[in-house]
Formats: C-alpha cells, sequence, structure tokens
C-alpha cells in the first residue's frame, strides 16, 4: 500500500491494515484445527519441520471442527486442518476457502469402561453398539461441541432412530476429545473418540476399545486455506506453503512416522491434485 493510499484511511483503519501487513510480513500463520491432532500430539510433532524448512511461525488455535470453520468465514484464522468431510464441502461452496486437500485419515472408535456394562466390546458394528448401549441405560459422554467427532455421533444415532438428548444416561459436554476421554474415565461412562486422541490418553484413563472396525467409523482430514477474496488481511501465502507442504513427500512421510508407543496414529491420504476452488 502507498503512502498516499495510507494516509487517505481513517487512523482506526490505517492501524488495523498495518496491523494486519506485519503478521503477514512476520510470517505468523494462525492454523484453526480440530482437538484431535493437537491432543494426539501430532501437531508438535509435524509443525517444528515444516516451521524449520520454511521459516513460518505456526499459531495453533485447537477447537472442534464446527468452531474452526466458523472461524475461517470470519476471517479470523489463515488456515483450517479439520475432518468434518460434509461441513468442509460447504466451506468451500460458500466461497470461505480455498484449495482443499486430503491430508490423512485414521477412524472413530467407541471406548468406555474396562468392564463393559453395555457388552458391546468387540462390536463391529457402530449402529448396533450404539442400539444395545442405549438399551443398557449405561452412561455416555457426547463431546457436544460441533466438532467432527460430535457431527459423527449424532449421526449415527439418528441412523437408529434414536434422540438420546434429554436421556438420564447421556451426558452433553461441550468439550474436546482429551478432556471427555478423562471425563469417561471418572464417571465411568463410554464416548466416541478418535483414534489418536484415545492412543495419547489411553494409558491415563485406563478406557478399553468396545467397538471398532466398521466402514462407518472411517475419518478423514482435510486442509483448506482461508479464501483471500473474501478476507484480504489473510495469510494466504504461507497457507499455501502449508497446504503445500503437508501434502508433499515429505510433509506425508512425517504423518506416517508419527507413533504413539510404537502405534501408527494417523495415516497419509494425499492422491495428487484435488484442490477444490
Amino acid at each position: 500500500m502507498s503512502r498516499i493510499a495510507f494516509r487517505k484511511l481513517p487512523v482506526a483503519a490505517g492501524i488495523a491494515c498495518l496491523m494486519a501487513l506485519s503478521a503477514v510480513q512476520a510470517g505468523e500463520l494462525k492454523l484453526a484445527t480440530t482437538t484431535s491432532t493437537e491432543n494426539s500430539g501430532l501437531l508438535k510433532y509435524l509443525l517444528p519441520k515444516f516451521e524449520q524448512k520454511t521459516g513460518v511461525n505456526v499459531k495453533v488455535i485447537a477447537v472442534g471442527s464446527g468452531k474452526a470453520m466458523k472461524m475461517g468465514e470470519m476471517g479470523d484464522v489463515d488456515v483450517l486442518l479439520v475432518h468434518a468431510r460434509k461441513m468442509e464441502d460447504e466451506f468451500v461452496a460458500a466461497g470461505y476457502g480455498v484449495n482443499r486437500r486430503d491430508v490423512m485419515y485414521n477412524d472413530f472408535i467407541v471406548v468406555g469402561p474396562a468392564s463393559d456394562p453395555a457388552g458391546i466390546k468387540g462390536s463391529k458394528d457402530v449402529l448396533a453398539g450404539f442400539r444395545k448401549l442405549a438399551g443398557s441405560g449405561s452412561k455416555f459422554i457426547s463431546r457436544g461441541d460441533n466438532s467432527g467427532t460430535d457431527v459423527m455421533e449424532k449421526d449415527y444415532w439418528k441412523q437408529i432412530g434414536i434422540e438420546p438428548k434429554g436421556q438420564p444416561w447421556y451426558v452433553n459436554a461441550g468439550l474436546g476429545m482429551g478432556e471427555v476421554l478423562t471425563m469417561a474415565a471418572q464417571m465411568p461412562a463410554y464416548t466416541l473418540s478418535d483414534r489418536a486422541t484415545y492412543g495419547a490418553y489411553r494409558a491415563k484413563t485406563g478406557l478399553a476399545v468396545a467397538v471398532q472396525g466398521d466402514p462407518k467409523m472411517f475419518n478423514p482430514y482435510g486442509i483448506i486455506a482461508v479464501n483471500p477474496a473474501k478476507h484480504a488481511g489473510t495469510n494466504y501465502t504461507d497457507a499455501m506453503k502449508l497446504v503445500e507442504w503437508i501434502t508433499s513427500p515429505e510433509g506425508q512421510q512425517a504423518i506416517a512416522g508419527y507413533k504413539v508407543e510404537g502405534e501408527q496414529l494417523f495415516f497419509p491420504d494425499y492422491k495428487g491434485t484435488q484442490a477444490s476452488k
């Protein structure tokens, strides 16, 4: 922006403009992401590699996928790493995001007390497991935060025709995955979790896997740059550096190399050009 153009701006607008330009020039990138990538330890493993290679400093804001996309709509962040494909497609279709790419996947699992009061342990049918769980009256904790996990859980209840809200056995937490796993261990109760966060919390909670292996529990993650045409102050340049790096052979190998107690928690899933514009 020229000095002449800047002088024509109101003082408040000029200051805001300078702050936005300063953040971009300093190479600070605001990443809104699901709590699972943070709670699992993945980002603490991945981002230093990206920062060292590019010199870009990443500020992580870990929230549910729904809230992350709301932040993107407002232009409060530069890039999203989330796992709610239907909402992601809607976000892009509405013009808020560009260049969405598949990044990685893992799966959802139902976890609960080792004593398994609902009698669902060993099931590979998530809908049958949810139906039996409801019938048993065993406690179930919902994320209740419009995260990708929360959206998936509510879809399971919808598919079996059960409305759990208001039931004495159903607890709406409004919290992140790590906090919900901790609550489930304390109650004790069942919950739906992504496998990665469960893996990071398994030793702390003592919760056991009850239901797993159903194709309906597939959990893909995508990365999306916030559209600079909607929010000119966003750091699109560095957002695309992260998009390119995390889907590059180097980034994909780094994802595959992240393990907790020898177990791989995320699986690379970029298959070439697939950007949504």
